[in-house]
């Protein structure tokens, strides 16, 4: 115990010593976790949000441009018949158009200059989780479609698994993404210790020369690069999670279904990120001292 209170006596006093240097490579070891941090985040909301729409189901039936009114009653009969459907409402052309206008907000001025309204009038269903067990949604959509009045339906799973195409290849692009900054952290760190090392060059030969051990010597340096990693991953998280704060009120909805509700990093994100930073700074720190004793024996 105290051969360890030393080591930890020794490793803050060169941190001490060093201060400048330390306090740029911790800053630049918090942006770059804190960039993959964010990463991770994106995708962990991105998941929840396919669960969440993955335990729903919405279909959108879209009119034909100048439907009479008794082929929209014949329409609604047949979506109040469909078993487990729930009919949300009916959205006329103008009702669209003003909930685009609120959607665009102070852009809402580009479609001022629309001699007609583009905007198709629709019902919007909606089926539970209980009751779309057993559920032929594509035989309903084919069916709808054939009906006189209905120009396309389109139902939340086609956009869900045409989303998770596109999550696929950016969580392919955030894979390449964090290892090249992970291989930052182990350069920014790896330079850091190398300069505290030959800083306290003649301390460290003095050291061998009265018998010293090599790990007695490495493992305040060691030290070092753990705690740069770890306080890195700390203040990248605490970061991430005050804009998180800020944030997480916001819920945008479509159709009563949660399209995006913010959620943070669950506690075993937060422990990797903290051991990412700690076996950076340990990997870092290995690979520079190394290469020390390498030239020292040489």
């Amino acid at each position: 115990m105290r051969l360890w209170v030393r080591y930890f006596r020794y490793a803050f006093a060169n941190i001490s010593n060093n201060r400048l240097v330390h306090v740029v490579s911790t800053g630049t070891i918090t942006i770059t976790l804190l960039l993959f941090s964010a990463f991770v985040l994106f995708f962990a909301n991105i998941d929840n949000w396919v669960l969440e729409w993955g335990q729903s189901l919405s279909m959108s039936v879209y009119l034909k441009q100048g439907v009479d009114e008794k082929a929209k009653q014949k329409i609604k009969s047949v979506l109040v018949g469909i078993p487990g459907a729930k009919l949300e409402r009916f959205v006329s052309k103008e009702q669209a158009m003003e909930e685009l206008k609120e959607t665009l907000g102070s852009q809402a001025g580009l479609l001022d200059g629309l001699n007609t309204n583009p905007l198709p009038a629709s019902f919007e269903v909606a089926f539970g989780a209980p009751e779309r067990a057993g559920i032929d949604i594509e035989k309903i959509k084919k069916k709808l479609e054939n009906m006189p009045g209905v120009d396309e339906v389109q139902y939340s799973e086609q956009w869900l698994k045409r989303f998770e195409g596109l999550v696929s290849m950016l969580r392919i692009a955030g894979l390449v993404v964090g290892g090249l900054l992970c291989v930052a952290v182990l350069f920014i760190i790896t330079n850091t210790i190398r300069l505290a090392i030959y800083s306290r060059r003649d301390e460290i030969e003095i050291f061998k020369l009265v018998g010293a051990t090599d790990w007695f010597v490495k493992v305040p340096f060691l030290i070092e690069g753990s705690l740069q990693g770890v306080l890195g991953a700390v203040i990248a998280l605490g970061v991430l999670f005050s804009t998180y704060s800020l944030l997480s009120s916001k819920t945008i909805q479509v159709f009563g279904l949660p399209l995006l509700h913010l959620v943070f990093l669950p506690k075993g994100h937060v422990i990797f990120i903290i051991s990412l930073g700690l076996v950076l700074g340990l990997m870092a720190s290995f690979i520079a001292i190394g290469r020390f004793f390498k030239l020292f024996y040489y």
